[in-house]
């Protein structure tokens, strides 16, 4: 598990608050833990978010994936990670049920608990908050994790908010993978917007071509001199727009992929916009 560096004080807290960590939404929400407060035994990184047009701190690949998955779903309207739970609510929970909250070795201090992610939805109009904490499935096993989560589940609980916990077993390997292959080709910069003839090349496609898309590519990076990789990029891009549409349960293998296997979301008539603001 992670742990914070160089340790916790009241100072350090009331830094955190004052900066506005755990505080706004979508591009204005800060984490309550960045990538640079930890030393982690796992995998950190960053990805630019879709839903939220703001950069994502993960402290592990499990956490990355999962929010691969929230960021791909249409119905997911905000993604909040490292998201604080209320210091004097937690305490309370724990001292109520017995369980030692938290507190850093040196100085005493209780740490403010987080959940990994506090995710809005709105299906059918509705909007609705769920909390998620994600977990390897081997720490479940731990006693001491077990005594966290109970008291997060209660947290969460008493706010009337779904919480849940999700491991590698919950989130689809494949379909994280395929995500992050496009990811971050949602952006494109300005010069690249030249991407539309591509687009409309695929468009002219007759249906039931068994033309290999990576063939199409390399075929449309040499009509128009540019580098080589530059229309699979586009195609990237398509896919990461939803204006086309794979099985994204499968490996997706541009040297294997079919343009039949393509589905199309526009027509000739729509009006794309191409804008990636």
């Amino acid at each position: 598990m992670s742990k914070r560096k160089y340790g916790w004080s009241e100072d350090k807290r009331s830094r955190y608050i004052k900066e506005g960590r755990g505080q706004g939404e979508l591009s204005n929400y800060i984490p309550w833990i960045k990538i640079q407060d930890i030393s982690s035994r796992g995998n950190v990184s960053r990805l630019m978010g879709w839903t939220t047009m703001r950069q994502h701190e993960f402290l592990s690949n499990l956490e990355r994936d999962y929010f691969s998955i929230l960021d791909w779903e249409d119905s997911v309207v905000d993604i909040r990670e490292q998201f604080p739970l209320n210091l004097e609510t937690t305490l309370r929970i724990a001292e109520e049920k017995g369980i030692k909250h938290s507190t850093d070795n040196i100085t005493g201090i209780p740490f403010d608990m987080t959940t990994d992610f506090f995710i809005t939805v709105i299906k059918n109009t509705e909007k609705k908050y769920i909390a998620r904490t994600v977990k390897p499935s081997k720490q479940l096993e731990d006693e001491r994790i077990i005594e966290k989560f109970e008291i997060e589940r209660e947290y969460w609980e008493s706010r009337g908010i779904d919480w849940g916990i999700v491991t590698e077993k919950e989130i689809p390997k494949q379909l994280a993978s395929n995500i992050l292959w496009v990811h971050k080709f949602y952006y494109l910069a300005e010069e690249d917007l030249s991407y539309s003839t591509l687009l409309l090349r695929l468009l002219d496609f007759k249906e039931g071509s068994e033309e290999k898309l990576l063939a199409v590519c390399n075929r449309f990076d040499e009509d128009y001199n540019l580098e080589t990789g530059s229309a699979l990029s586009y195609v990237k891009h398509f896919i990461a727009r939803k204006y086309i549409s794979v099985d994204m349960n499968k490996k997706i293998n541009p040297s294997n992929l079919s343009i039949n296997q393509i589905i199309l979301n526009i027509s000739k008539e729509d009006n794309i916009d191409y804008d990636i603001s």
